[in-house]
């Protein structure tokens, strides 16, 4: 009998033993065998298999970290969490982290995630989905009393292989330049109904009108550096930015992501990079070099180099570190 009750544990029940139990005691955490599941891959796997389950050495202790970073990243939310990606330097990798991390998510968790390109100068986010439509975030704003369901909303975005929507920026600058912090408010309230997690590819400039209500309307900041002095001097200059006007608990509680140049291609001393940025970030990952990301094209979390994909997941469950936290709760980093 477990203790403290009236009713059997599994343990000590047989068929014979089933019997005697009410109705409403056969449930199916009684009746049904638990699954065993299979070692990822390897070894471990092919013996699992051959043996039909009967020899199970269970995962490497890699797969099972693996697994404990993607029951990080899977944890359930509470309503819409909100991430912007923020570089005041272009070309630092800041639209290829944006849909990286954000297929990361959606293919990893159930829910919906949506990359909504708020560049006020011509953003590239839509060009690393496949194109589904030619709307934009103006267009959805100038439709909105007549979205009334997730699937009107879906019209407006485009979707790649890993569930990854995407809100498009308007491609001409003169006209995206009048995307104001109204704007953007209105187009948050609108998406909050829909999805589960709202990533925002943020301009370079820090200036510029809607900037100030992604700031005021984000959970999590993730600033990019380039492998490089200019690169890391802009992050950290946006960090300082941020600093002096009145977001320091922000900046404390961001996530870094430092890209990698080409291997051979240059001197800097990327631990040192990162190592700055570990002294004002609570967290920091070093994205590799990957010739795949280099192309500058639609993104395919297949196509990456495993270490790249490694980094992308840790970098995901630092970032949903933050899901589950209670209000006025520290913040706890992933370890690698």
């Amino acid at each position: 009998m477990t203790e403290g009750s009236g009713r059997p544990s599994e343990a000590s029940l047989s068929g014979r033993d089933t019997a005697g139990l009410s109705a409403q005691d056969l449930d199916s955490s009684l009746l049904v065998r638990r699954a065993t599941r299979a070692p990822e891959r390897g070894w471990r796997r092919a013996l699992f298999q051959a043996t039909g389950g009967r020899i199970d050495v269970g995962d490497s202790a890699r797969d099972q970290r693996r697994g404990e970073l993607v029951d990080q990243v899977s944890q359930p939310l509470r309503g819409c969490y909100r991430i912007a990606l923020l570089s005041l330097k272009g070309g630092v990798g800041k639209t290829t982290t944006t849909v990286t991390l954000g297929s990361t998510f959606a293919a990893l968790r159930g829910d919906r995630v949506v990359a909504v390109d708020a560049n006020p100068d011509r953003g590239t986010l839509s060009q690393k989905v496949p194109t589904e439509t030619s709307a934009t975030v103006r267009t959805l704003l100038r439709d909105e009393e007549r979205i009334e369901r997730y699937s009107d909303a879906r019209a407006y975005t485009s979707q790649n292989v890993h569930r990854l929507e995407v809100l498009a920026s308007d491609s001409d600058p003169a006209v995206s330049e009048a995307f104001s912090a109204r704007d953007y408010e209105r187009t948050l309230a609108l998406l909050e109904r829909y999805y589960s997690i709202v990533l925002t590819d943020c301009g370079t400039g820090l200036m510029h009108s809607a900037m100030r209500a992604i700031l005021e309307n984000t959970d999590a900041l993730v600033v990019i550096s380039s492998g490089s002095v200019d690169g890391a001097r802009s992050a950290s200059a946006t960090l300082d930015w941020l600093d002096a006007h009145g977001h320091r608990e922000l900046v404390s509680s961001s996530v870094a992501v430092v890209n990698s140049v080409r291997p051979m291609s240059g001197k800097v001393d990327l631990d040192r990079v990162v190592g700055h940025f570990e002294q004002r970030c609570r967290a920091v990952h070093l994205m590799p070099f990957d010739p795949h990301l280099e192309e500058g094209a639609e993104v395919d979390l297949d196509q990456l180099h495993p270490r790249t994909r490694r980094v992308l997941l840790r970098l995901a469950a630092d970032v949903a570190s933050d899901f589950g936290r209670p209000a006025g709760a520290g913040y706890q980093s992933i370890p690698s």
